[in-house]
């Protein structure tokens, strides 16, 4: 299958890498040049590093040209954070085609905005939007070409748009990750399994006082205490109630599941917590201002959910919180600089009217 990765993050190269590796026809694009260039003379190739080993996944095609790296691409692959969606799609709109899916692993309804973004560019092809809950990888970058992964997701609960596109849509994805994709139903259940706007915000706000004592601090590890996890699981239970009152059924993924030892498995299966902390790789410097556990997680992760259950008639006091408090640190009034329904333009619809338009998209 031919596979163009957006991007040039830690989501991005592991997903090129392990592609190529696994035998699809895999091209990059990424808009810096002067990084587009230097990894074309290095030969194109990404070394992907993990529990067995090293291997170099030669790329098909490295490229800042988006219309040279989507053409006939049956799947497009967009791990960007949210903070980047906006630009990117409307780069992306014009050159999509009949036929093609494009999956957001997260989204934080970025489907939503990639759609809005090709029906403004007047493109009329039959595209498919998805997204789900987690990047698909625990990874890091340990140099320019060389990506370090950790764990790979073992269960992606996967929402659509339009929802009339559900099947294609799956069966594409389910190519590019073979037994890990779960139906999750339309592209706002998708959006409300993102589990970064549960436990970052508390992480990163709570551990406030020592990400900036110290330059290098494990917030996954001497930074989830028994103390942050309580609070993380109230916050979750708010995003559930948010799920539940739209009439989205279990399994909702409850974050508890990704440091239970028995039970139900959660996206990354059971133990990751404990791969992740032992990688050392999130011993890291984290500027609270500018870290997208701030910027991407609380300040859009918690401004959609807030939105939403206000549609749903649910109350979110917790995200609030953490919105107002990420908000006096960074100097911003994140209600505004999120991303709510009503600044997508969503804001005129009803349960029932948001629900047909997931169904049936711009169209229906």
């Amino acid at each position: 299958m031919r596979i163009a990765v957006l991007g040039g993050g830690n989501g991005s190269f592991a997903a090129a890498g392990d592609f190529a590796l696994a035998g699809h026809d895999t091209r990059l694009w990424r808009r810096d040049v002067p990084a587009v260039e230097a990894h074309r003379a290095a030969g194109s190739a990404i070394l992907i590093k993990d529990y067995s080993g090293q291997r170099v996944a030669k790329l098909s095609l490295v490229t800042n040209d988006i219309a040279e790296a989507v053409r006939d691409a049956e799947l497009i692959v967009c791990p960007a954070p949210a903070h980047a969606q906006a630009d990117i799609a409307k780069t992306l709109a014009p050159h999509l085609k009949d036929g093609q899916v494009v999956f957001l692993p997260p989204g934080t309804f970025g489907s939503m905005l990639f759609a809005q973004a090709m029906q403004a560019a007047g493109n009329k092809a039959k595209v498919a939007f998805a997204e789900t809950g987690t990047l698909p990888w625990l990874t890091r970058k340990h140099g320019p070409f060389e990506a370090a992964v950790t764990v790979r997701a073992k269960r992606l609960p996967t929402g659509v748009f339009p929802l009339t596109l559900k099947d294609h849509a799956l069966k594409v994805i389910g190519e590019a990750f073979p037994g890990v994709i779960e139906d999750c139903g339309d592209a706002l259940s998708g959006a409300l399994m993102n589990a970064g706007g549960i436990i970052h915000p508390p992480l990163i706000t709570m551990n406030a006082g020592p990400l900036e004592h110290f330059e290098r601090w494990d917030i996954h590890k001497e930074g989830t205490q028994p103390s942050i996890r309580r609070v993380t699981d109230a916050l979750d239970a708010e995003r559930i109630a948010v799920r539940e009152a739209l009439g989205y059924s279990a399994p909702h993924f409850p974050l508890a599941d990704h440091y239970a030892k028995e039970g139900d498995e959660w996206m990354y299966g059971r133990g990751s917590h404990d791969k992740l902390t032992d990688s050392g790789d999130w011993r890291e410097h984290i500027v609270l201002t500018r870290h997208r556990y701030m910027l991407e997680d609380t300040r859009m992760g918690l401004s959609f959910l807030t939105s939403v259950g206000e549609l749903a008639g649910v109350p979110t006091p917790l995200a609030r919180a953490f919105l107002a408090i990420g908000g006096a640190v960074v100097g911003e009034d994140f209600v505004v600089t999120g991303r709510t329904l009503k600044g997508m333009g969503l804001g005129r619809y009803d349960k029932a009217g948001l629900q047909k338009l997931l169904r049936d998209g711009f169209g229906g």
